[in-house]
């Protein structure tokens, strides 16, 4: 079969990558950026993802920004981005039109599978209307739509494309069988066949949903045990041990990323059309976006005791990514704390060894020279090794550790004021 992968970003470049090396189907790669096609077509991966650079390495992998490539298809797979808008309304936009390019070149027995992340409904409701009107074909009779919530955790060393267990709802049974079929060629995982697309939907939206409740949850903690002078961090690790109804997740200065921050608001939004208020899940996401001024708050505080405002103050910013490892800014709160502390007057100095074009200084010793305050946004591990007696001999001050990644005792022993979140 032809196979063709609209998106070729963090979901669609591997799993195009793992179906050619692992199935003998044509697979055809799709994406409108012709930066990113050029970059693949030199076998080179314009994403920071370790599996699939070796993958690009060992095969030839067909790719295009024309959509006359995807002539003659079987299987469509969409893996376009599903942003939230400014306002946090979701924007359907890149998949619906990602659909409407399908329907250009779709014939009667194609499947049409999304991996991008929708919220409940959004398949039975949006996309396969949108199909039957452009093509005046049937759904389950002329062609299947069916959902494969994707699961890709950039930066893993473990849990990739080939391992990661999947979930599968279709048009009808037989449909997601076949659908699900598919990933079992080149899956060493579990595929669960699920007893509608609604279903399907719907476990994306609730697995990054529970992270960000949990992650909200301790991020509150950190902001009380601040006031009542409590290690945070202690206190979790030691609540960990308990061998059952315990799942520890850790505080930070935000939640980054295409998941976690995103997907609630298309749950929350699905909702309120069917006229259901998730207060819980909102609050969750209040807290969690208040994290990034709650840090510089923090910052603000411990130059105060050194009689120094933001205003006028040489501080790093060490991070621009999300999460640790990777080259991957979206969602990042790094970036609302640069915004932050440019709006304050700061002069800041911005390092990340992953965004080298994104940073306005060359190294690490760069970005420390004569500043007062450093905030540590990404806890890549170039950062975590970093010493009080390495700060101190930069003239350093004021520590933020917004990932609790340093060694806090080492610092409560020296002459730099350290804090970290609900530490």
């Amino acid at each position: 079969m032809k196979i063709s992968v609209l998106g070729l970003g963090y979901v669609g470049l591997p799993l195009a990558a793992a179906i050619a090396k692992l199935t003998d189907h044509n697979v055809q790669g799709y994406d409108i950026d012709s930066s990113k096609v050029n970059s693949i077509k030199q076998g080179v991966s314009p994403i920071d993802d370790e599996q699939c650079a070796k993958d690009l390495k060992e095969i030839t992998l067909n790719v295009s920004d024309e959509s006359s490539s995807l002539t003659d298809t079987d299987i469509f797979i969409v893996c376009v981005p599903t942003p939230v808008l400014d306002d946090y309304m979701p924007d359907l936009t890149p998949v619906i039109g990602a659909v409407t390019e399908v329907c250009n070149h779709l014939k009667k027995g194609n499947v049409i599978i999304v991996e991008s992340t929708i919220n409940p409904g959004v398949c039975d409701e949006v996309l396969i209307p949108l199909v039957e009107e452009k093509t005046g074909m049937k759904a389950g009779v002329d062609f299947d739509l069916a959902h494969c919530p994707e699961r890709i955790n950039p930066g893993d060393p473990k849990w990739n494309v080939y391992n990661i267990p999947r979930n599968i709802g279709s048009t009808s049974a037989e449909a997601t069988k076949r659908t699900a079929d598919l990933y079992r060629e080149f899956i060493d995982a579990e595929i669960n066949e699920m007893p509608s697309l609604k279903t399907a939907e719907a476990t994306k939206i609730i697995e990054n949903t529970f992270r960000d409740i949990n992650i909200a949850f301790v991020n509150e903690l950190a902001k009380s045990f601040d006031v009542l002078d409590i290690d945070l961090k202690t206190v979790i690790d030691a609540a960990a041990n308990k061998p059952f109804a315990f799942m520890a997740h850790y505080p930070s200065c935000g939640v980054g990323g295409h998941c976690i921050p995103v997907d609630p608001y298309y749950l929350i939004e699905r909702a309120k059309q069917s006229g259901f208020d998730h207060k819980f899940l909102k609050l969750a996401r209040e807290i969690n976006n208040s994290m990034p001024a709650y840090t510089i708050g923090l910052l603000a505080d411990e130059l105060n005791e050194f009689a120094r405002a933001i205003k006028g103050t040489k501080i790093a910013l060490l991070g621009l990514s999300y999460k640790a490892n990777v080259g991957d800014i979206r969602q990042s709160p790094s970036l609302v704390m640069r915004k932050e502390l440019h709006d304050k007057g700061a002069v800041l100095t911005v390092f990340d060894p992953h965004f080298p074009d994104r940073s306005n200084v060359d190294s690490l010793d760069e970005a420390l020279e004569g500043v007062t305050a450093v905030v540590i946004a990404t806890d890549h591990t170039e950062f975590k090794s970093l010493t009080p007696e390495y700060f101190q001999s930069k003239g350093v001050k004021v520590v933020i550790d917004g990932k609790n990644c340093l060694d806090k005792v080492a610092f409560d022993n020296s002459k730099i004021a350290y804090k970290g979140i609900g530490r």
